[in-house]
């Protein structure tokens, strides 16, 4: 098939994801490889956000091919409740990785569905019903997950969103709810707004918090030091439960397994997808402590699904963890983190649009603004699409400078495969600069 066959047959017979139908023209892809990939007609592109923030290791490994062939060419799928030996090795690796006592992982298809299964299992446990989360987060697209998150993405459905979740303030220092001039303060007001929520809804109702191990599609805000284990003292105080949602800041991404290693906090839950298997396959998953898994020793456990413990998906996961490893891609993470960093201090100097640059490991955020000291947003938070003229132009320019990544109201996104050079960040630099230039004429 040609490149015009493949789109049209695309846009005539499938429905692609947060976008009007009408008037796509999206990139049709043939190839990739490393931190490249290319479309139909040969044109190639940087991939400086890892696709959905889950190409860890880079494209076109050919180790994860080879185990998926090895897995199917000896059995594809069997009945959940049958034991693999992909699965049962996947399980064991899970444990050695994760903090503290969380040993025992139930299997999903993605990162949502760990998300409702977190707040099934937390509730079903508990016996309590109200699950708190952060207004600036994404939990995924199902009702649940949706529900869970802050996305405006989710305000056209919320009329259908389920009950018993409450949303409270996030500690965004840059833009800090209560007008704070320091992390600490930040921090410490935060954690006083958290507290009053457990108490106004009643902590004997409260059966989870809900956070991300570091916020990711809202504008990777980082959590002051020393909240996330406010949080978790306060959690612990009146028996809620915690559950970190690493779907996508797991798997090296931040120079930790787990990003909430950061902050010396082991939750009672931990839900993952996107890089447990870079991408390759799908498949997502719900780590629970000891604790929790014991008590349903004698129990049903309420949770289940056609796909749980794919083999194939599996056999993927173990290959990429390997791949993890051998490649040390932690401290690969850090280092080429700490270079980008280095990288956009050099950008902030040149583009009086950069009001805050916010990184950890190869997770990165570049905010823009209009003036840095009223910190007046380059495009609103949520805006209509009148007011999206600059982040459309921006977008346009990333596409035809050869780059993949997100371009969000005033945020554009650098989280690269965890493999990058400083050469291709160097190159990926070039394209942010000339991008952002247009951001600068709308400064004031």
């Amino acid at each position: 098939m040609n490149t015009d066959e493949i789109k049209k047959f695309n846009l005539d017979y499938t429905l692609f994801s947060w976008a009007k139908q009408a008037g796509l023209n999206p990139i049709v892809a043939d190839k990739a490889e490393g931190v490249y990939f290319w479309d139909t007609d040969g044109k190639k592109y940087l991939d400086f956000s890892s696709q959905l923030m889950c190409v860890n290791i880079g494209h076109g490994n050919q180790k994860v091919t080879a185990a998926v062939t090895k897995q199917m060419e000896k059995l594809s799928y069997v009945f959940p409740g049958m034991a693999t030996e992909s699965r049962g090795l996947l399980g064991k690796k899970l444990a050695s990785i994760a903090p503290g006592d969380l040993n025992h992982t139930f299997f999903t298809n993605a990162g949502a569905e760990a998300i409702e299964n977190a707040i099934k299992l937390a509730r079903h446990y508990t016996g309590r019903h109200k699950i708190l989360c952060r207004y600036r987060s994404y939990h995924g697209a199902t009702h649940g997950a949706m529900s869970a998150g802050g996305d405006p993405r989710k305000l056209s459905v919320d009329m259908y969103q389920i009950p018993g979740i409450v949303h409270f303030e996030d500690p965004y220092f840059y833009r800090c709810p209560w007008g704070t001039s320091s992390l600490e303060e930040c921090n410490e007001k935060a954690l006083a707004h958290l507290r009053r929520i457990v108490e106004f809804e009643g902590p004997e109702n409260i059966a989870a918090i809900l956070l991300e191990g570091e916020s990711g599609s809202s504008g990777i805000i980082k959590y002051p030091p020393g909240y996330w284990k406010g949080v978790k003292k306060i959690a612990d105080e009146f028996g809620i439960l915690t559950i970190d949602d690493e779907v996508m800041s797991g798997f090296c991404r931040t120079g930790k397994w787990f990003a909430v290693e950061h902050h010396d906090v082991v939750p009672d839950m931990i839900c993952m997808a996107k890089g447990l298997t870079s991408g390759y396959m799908p498949l997502g998953g719900l780590i629970v402590s000891d604790k929790i898994a014991e008590a349903y020793e004698e129990m049903m456990m309420p949770l289940g699904l056609t796909y749980s413990g794919h083999a194939v998906s599996c056999a993927c996961a173990n290959a990429v963890l390997d791949i993890y490893e051998e490649e040390n891609l932690n401290q690969r993470a850090s280092e080429m983190g700490l270079y980008l960093d280095k990288k956009v201090e050099t950008l902030m100097e040149k583009h009086p649009s950069i009001g805050d640059w916010r990184n950890n490991g190869l997770f990165g955020c570049i905010e823009l603004v209009k003036n840095r000291d009223t910190k007046e947003p380059l495009t609103p938070w949520n805006a209509k699409a009148g007011d999206m003229e600059a982040t459309n132009k921006m977008a346009a320019k990333i596409r035809e400078l050869g780059m993949f990544t997100f371009v969000r109201w005033n945020w554009i996104f650098i989280v690269p495969p965890l493999i990058i050079t400083e050469e291709q960040i160097d190159e990926g630099i070039e394209i942010i600069s000339k991008t952002i230039a247009i951001a600068d004429e709308y400064c004031n």
